[in-house]
């Protein structure tokens, strides 16, 4: 069964029980709610669908049943221990986030302690001692955290391995490293992988169903860019064509590099999707997540001057930021601008407009930051995020209803991409992650509309910033169901393909032989699309699902990254699953 809607409860107050959160606790407990339930248990559950309240409602009555003693709750960041702390309080259950290592002992008038990682990493014997001296049970908040290098992983098992209970939650589960997590369970499958298992998941497909979480539409810029090296030459590259590692690298760079026009047009055009999404959500906030200090107050400085109005900055060194973050999420303002800390667990479900604004590229971190976005409130609520047209997130982008497990046995760079440590990714970092960063400076950086990711799908053509194909899809209204979304992506696209074709004045060369490698590869993903759409019609498939069927049965990269010949390849495929149909 759904959720409750159109009302949602405080965070972390829920009276009554969303229906995932009920089965968990019917997988922990049995279905009768007798049985005392497993030592570990590990619940992956999509940003946004409520762990923290199942985690509470687990914790409170295991408590009542004297099953433990006291809570332990290991979290990413301080900012969590504090968030955790106001939320166990709504339910009845007292939590020290200040406590230190130095303390030693717990004040009478608490349940339990919030600590983080590097906490627990620096005293594994105090907490070790803790855990043996009470019935307890321990909460990881984002468990895939205990796995980070030897010395956390190894501190967490030997701090919690006498705890009562151990609970592990993640919206995010997978790594690209093989550093085992601590208390879960692996197992060997058909190809001899060794995969992590849950014990229940719910997943951003289910939720979406569901309307726990909103749609993310994914709005890609584009755009030219210009940039001259140490030596003196001077290079161009035109952002989402084609380019080697090292031209993406740099065009990367000389996009989010505040010097150019590029960040300036996206966050105007992000600040006018914001005005959009008000209408219908009047507390509609967005966040700028920034790769450095200095780039984060340069986008502030932008947003002031787009808006009138002053940006939140949180820096990853400010010892107010969870002030800021929560200051933020009480009031009305419009835009706040992170140095990648606010990626992971924090709640601030009235964030709806993202603008990826940093180099790093892992399919971890991004996860994490698309999750701050889909919490829903009310049943139709969508989410917007602008991107640059990188390849490397246009993929994470299309495949955001995958679900990936935590695989071991097998080599660390399967896919080309490298997890940073979580915890290094929310530090100070002041260079890109991708490529190699080599000495240059920016010329130029302008910024084009490139297209709409959706669903799996690609909609839209390449449009001028403030023109009115932009406008077509920035316009997108706020509260709208996911099928409503498709289908108005749809039109938008059909009617900008017919004005596009009107401007030529009835030019027959539609498909002239002088056209680009670009032009070519933008034909073929719409008529992929249109495809893929008209077999969702036939069979009721999820967009997603019938490009990644599409995906294993032809090869080749995410739809995002294809070549024209992978492309081609699809097309051909599902037209013979149309004829087989027919036949």
């Amino acid at each position: 069964m759904p959720p409750a809607f159109p009302e949602r409860a405080a965070w972390g107050t829920a009276s009554s029980l969303r229906a995932w959160q009920q089965q968990a606790l019917e997988a922990y407990f049995g279905t009768d709610g007798t049985a005392p339930g497993p030592r570990d248990f590990l619940t992956v559950a999509t940003p946004g669908a409520g762990k923290t309240t199942f985690a509470l409602r687990l914790a409170r009555e295991l408590l009542e049943r004297r099953i433990v003693a006291a809570i332990t709750i290991v979290c990413p960041t301080e900012h969590l221990k504090r968030q955790w702390a106001e939320s166990a309080s709504r339910v009845g259950i007292k939590i020290d986030p200040e406590f230190q290592n130095a303390q030693g002992r717990v004040g009478k008038d608490f349940h339990g302690i919030a600590v983080t990682y590097a906490t627990v990493a620096a005293r594994p014997a105090l907490h070790r001692n803790r855990t043996e001296a009470r019935k307890t049970l321990v909460i990881f908040d984002e468990v895939h955290h205990a796995g980070d290098g030897l010395s956390w992983g190894d501190a967490v098992r030997e701090s919690f391995e006498p705890a009562t209970r151990r609970l592990g939650l993640s919206g995010t589960p997978f790594r690209t490293d093989i550093n085992p997590i601590p208390f879960v369970e692996y197992e060997e499958g058909p190809d001899g992988v060794r995969r992590s298992r849950a014990d229940y998941t719910y997943g951003y497909g289910p939720a979406l169903a569901d309307g726990v979480v909103r749609p993310v539409i994914f709005l890609a810029y584009s755009g030219e860019m210009r940039w001259r090296t140490r030596a003196g030459d001077e290079l161009a590259a035109n952002l989402g064509e084609p380019l080697t590692q090292d031209q993406m690298a740099q065009a990367w760079r000389a996009a989010l590099d505040p010097k150019g026009d590029w960040m300036r047009q996206v966050l105007a055009a992000a600040d006018r999707r914001l005005t959009e999404l008000r209408r219908a959500i009047p507390d509609a906030g967005g966040l700028v997540i920034a790769t450095d200090h200095e780039a984060a107050r340069a986008y502030a400085g932008m947003l002031k001057a787009v808006t009138g109005q002053s940006a939140t900055v949180v820096l990853s060194d400010d010892p107010s930021a969870s002030k800021k973050i929560k200051a933020f999420g009480e009031t009305e303002d419009r835009w706040m601008v992170a140095v990648r800390m606010v990626s992971e667990g924090v709640d601030l479900p009235r964030l709806a407009v993202g603008v990826y604004a940093t180099s790093t590229s892992t399919p971890l971190f991004f996860a994490q930051a698309i999750g701050r976005f889909v919490r829903a409130r009310k049943r139709g609520e969508t989410a917007s995020v602008f991107l640059p047209s990188v390849p490397t997130l246009m993929g994470h982008a299309a495949e955001m209803e995958t679900e990936r497990d935590h695989v071991l046995d097998r080599p660390v760079r399967e896919d080309g991409l490298d997890d940073d440590l979580l915890e290094q990714a929310n530090r100070k970092q002041d260079n890109p992650d991708v490529g190699e960063e080599l000495p240059f400076e920016t010329v130029e950086a302008s910024a084009t509309f490139d297209r709409v990711l959706y669903d799996g799908g690609e909609f839209g053509m390449q449009a001028q910033p403030g023109s009115a194909e932009e406008e077509e899809f920035l316009g997108i209204p706020g509260l709208l169901e996911p099928e409503q979304v498709t289908a108005l992506l749809r039109k938008r696209q059909a009617d900008q393909i017919r004005n596009d074709r009107a401007k030529k004045t009835g030019d027959p060369r539609a498909d002239r032989d002088d056209r680009t490698a670009a032009e070519d590869l933008h034909a073929l993903r719409k008529e992929l699309n249109g495809l893929v759409g008209a077999w969702n019609h036939r069979t009721g498939q999820p967009h997603g699902v019938i490009h990644n069927d599409l995906r294993r049965s032809c090869g080749g990269p995410p739809a995002a990254q294809a070549s024209a010949d992978d492309i081609r390849k699809r097309i051909a495929k599902i037209r013979e699953w149309a004829a087989k149909r027919r036949s």
